[in-house]
């Protein structure tokens, strides 16, 4: 996919396209449009790729399982022995453990004694459990009905056969797709070379932890959320800092971040009434368009390119106040940057509970409010809201575990009604 020449093409194809009003679905239409996956492939060992992109597909080289093998412990024996209605007694010949095989063929009326996993004797198409059979020894008695011909068998390459597809390029390798690359034999997997994200708060207000909290200043805690929401993506992390409102720092501090980094997240600067040095300088160093998006929280965001002498990188200005940075990091932000790693783009995970309380909320914006999920006594899935729902209270976002998403076009809710919920811990 090639990025068109600027994001001015990409908006001038958009409908009723609107800076100053956009739908959350069109904004996240356009950067999904605009950005592309990065470049770049490294080798991994394979203890040493958990949570990477997958960079190329992977073909099984072997069979999973190698072979016929039993899924129980218990006997291996022909299906045509087994009773049509009294019980049968079968000579036991031999006893087979998983990496062992049998000597000989099974012959009707003999039986094996095998352990799960191990290779299925030849001749033999079941395993009855021990636990349905009685006796032992030299001889086992197997009652009527306890299974059917091809029962507790696994077949060779019923996992994987070899030549078919293991794993498509674009996955974010999980703990199982670990251990199934380590069934196939695979050491090394190749992998997309780390997203870098640089970050930056803006505004005179702000003070870095340690340092001391004059009067009208508050401590940054943007960078600190922004900070574990991108380390739970797997980016390769450049803190920048606090920027103060002057051009210079911040021109600075633009150029710096494109010349190291792919994308760029900035938190503050870009509402209305808010020092306009920061959106001067997005606009004389980049294509970016400011918009104000239909939501709550988060309605003034940027989005576009910034450019070095070098290179360039992605945009996002966030806004500022906490709750807001979070929410337009999970909902715009993130996708994006999936896909600059080059990620299969998955939407959100979402689920439908019943609230808990009425709802407040005018069509003609997307709200997204904090909520606590619980289950029920009955199984029902109940969320409620946490309270207090202002851009500026972090603490409802700590108490939270969802997001309670009410669509553009959503009315108010009445208790008891269904509505949707983006779990916080499937945002990984």
């Amino acid at each position: 996919m090639n990025t068109p020449a600027n994001l001015s093409e990409i908006i001038s194809c958009v409908s009723g396209y609107d800076p100053n009003a956009v739908p959350v679905a069109q904004a996240q239409q356009i950067i999904r449009n605009f950005v592309v996956p990065v470049q770049g492939i490294e080798k991994l060992a394979l203890r040493g790729a958990l949570g990477r992109v997958l960079a190329q597909d992977i073909v099984s080289p072997i069979d999973v399982p190698q072979q016929d093998n039993s899924a129980m412990d218990g006997f291996a024996l022909r299906g045509a022995d087994l009773p049509a209605q009294d019980a049968v007694t079968l000579k036991v010949i031999a006893t087979t453990l998983a990496g062992g095989s049998a000597a000989r063929d099974v012959q009707p009326g003999e039986c094996v004694r095998i352990m799960t996993g191990a290779t299925m004797p030849p001749g033999c198409d079941t395993v009855v459990p021990q636990e349905f059979t009685q006796g032992g020894g030299d001889s086992v008695t197997i009652p009527a009905g306890v299974v059917r011909p091809g029962d507790n068998r696994r077949l060779r390459g019923e996992d994987l056969a070899q030549g078919k597809p293991a794993l498509q390029q674009g996955k974010i390798l999980r703990p199982a797709d670990i251990g199934l690359l380590a069934s196939l034999g695979i050491a090394e997997v190749p992998v997309m070379r780390r997203l870098r994200v640089a970050f930056f708060s803006t505004g005179d207000e702000l003070r870095s932890i340690g340092e001391p909290l004059d009067p009208g200043c508050v401590y940054d805690s943007n960078r600190y959320t922004l900070h574990g929401m991108l380390t739970r993506l797997g980016c390769e992390i450049i803190d920048m800092g606090v920027v103060r409102d002057e051009p210079a720092a911040l021109e600075a501090a633009f150029r710096s971040a494109a010349e190291c980094a792919d994308a760029i997240i900035t938190s503050g600067g870009v509402s209305v009434g808010e020092a306009d040095y920061t959106k001067q300088m997005m606009g004389k160093l980049g294509d970016v368009a400011f918009w104000k998006i239909g939501m709550r929280p988060g309605r003034p965001m940027a989005f576009g390119k910034i450019a070095s002498e070098n290179r360039s990188a992605y945009l996002f200005g966030l806004p500022g106040n906490p709750v807001a940075v979070m929410v337009t990091f999970y909902f715009f932000a993130r996708d994006a940057l999936l896909r600059m790693m080059g990620a299969q783009a998955e939407p959100l995970p979402s689920l439908q509970a019943v609230s808990h309380s009425a709802i407040r909320k005018k069509p003609g914006r997307t709200e997204y409010q904090r909520g606590i999920l619980s289950i029920e006594p009955d199984g029902r899935r109940l969320v409620r809201i946490t309270g207090a729902q202002g851009s500026g209270i972090l603490r409802s976002m700590s108490e939270a575990n969802c997001m309670v998403v009410l669509g553009h076009d959503q009315g108010g809710v009445n208790a008891g009604d269904l509505v949707d919920v983006v779990l916080f811990e499937g945002l990984v």
